[in-house]
């Protein structure tokens, strides 16, 4: 039990590095399979650098929309930023600068996903080799007479073809090429992820052990909400369904409002002098979001982000 428990409590420390590991995972598997000569079949002709490239890249693009798609925080953002003439103004020290700042980094997370299936794609080489050998650039760098261009495109649909061209290299020199890509890749978004990294915490206007408090604060209240949540609507709706079948008028029942719901429902933002620890905490601590202190000019910060994050279960549809 208690090798369990420490297993459970790994996980939920780690939870962000895990999760970014198994959308790593599946997005391999995913590519594996696509690759596969069922799913994947060079066409060896005019049409090759087409089709190398939808493989290569139409994945990576549907991978990036879907990660768009599943991300609370922008749906956070974007529910209900229309409703109203004053809510859709867009001043640049506004609504436009706050949009920016949230969707940096999103958009940075949301790249795990269509990058994992672009450096596995390259390192396999399959697609690269497919799109190169069709490409007048490459055969221009490769060949020298006509009958290599046209060999060198088919050399994807027939490996025996290398034994008549003047150099056996061509094919082997695509996927080195298609490698070497991949290793550049990869660390490119090792250097880009530890300078955001760096540049986050570097700014970020808390203390090391105030951030670790501060994220078991989160993840207690999420949990405690979400209870409480399910009870009052459980309640909610026993009155309901109640007055409804016995013919009754209803007793009164407290509920939070429209705005009440807006209020906390809006990104955290952070203000030194007047700290609050959620949306939850800064409402209750001023007086509903009645007090002038809930709509004075705050600040967002990139490593207080995980404060908008919802539950691990929950996407933004």
């Amino acid at each position: 039990m208690e090798k369990l428990r420490g297993i459970m409590d790994f996980c939920i420390r780690h939870q962000t590095i895990l999760g970014y590991s198994i959308v790593s995972l599946l997005t391999a598997v995913s590519e594996q399979i696509f690759s596969s000569s069922v799913v994947f079949k060079c066409p060896c002709n005019s049409w090759n650098v087409l089709y190398g490239s939808v493989f290569l890249l139409v994945p990576a693009f549907i991978l990036f929309v879907l990660g768009y798609m599943v991300n609370a925080r922008m749906w956070r953002l974007l529910t209900g930023s229309c409703h109203g003439e004053k809510r859709c103004s867009c001043s640049p020290r506004g609504t436009c600068t706050r949009y920016c700042c949230v969707l940096v980094p999103v958009t940075a997370r949301t790249f795990v996903a269509p990058l994992t299936w672009i450096a596995v794609a390259l390192f396999r080489a399959s697609f690269y080799v497919c799109a190169a050998s069709g490409s007048s650039l490459i055969q221009n760098h490769m060949c020298k007479d006509k009958e290599c261009r046209n060999m060198l495109v088919r050399i994807p649909c027939d490996e025996m073809l290398l034994d008549k061209l003047n150099s056996s290299a061509e094919s082997l020199s695509l996927q080195a090429q298609s490698q070497v890509i991949g290793w550049f890749v990869i660390a490119t978004i090792m250097i880009v992820a530890l300078g955001f990294r760096c540049v986050s915490r570097c700014t970020s206007p808390v203390s090391y052990l105030q951030l670790k408090f501060w994220k078991i604060y989160s993840k207690k209240e999420q949990e405690l909400f979400e209870t409480k949540a399910k009870e009052h609507a459980t309640r909610l709706a026993e009155i309901n369904t109640k007055c409804f079948f016995e013919a009754t008028d209803p007793e009164p029942f407290q509920t939070p409002g429209n705005e009440d719901w807006r209020k906390i429902s809006s990104l955290y933002t952070f203000n030194l002098k007047q700290q609050y620890y959620s949306m939850i905490h800064k409402y209750v601590n001023t007086n509903r979001g009645n007090s002038d202190r809930f709509r004075k000019g705050d600040e967002d910060h990139p490593a207080l982000g995980f404060v908008d994050d919802a539950n691990i279960s929950e996407s933004g549809f």
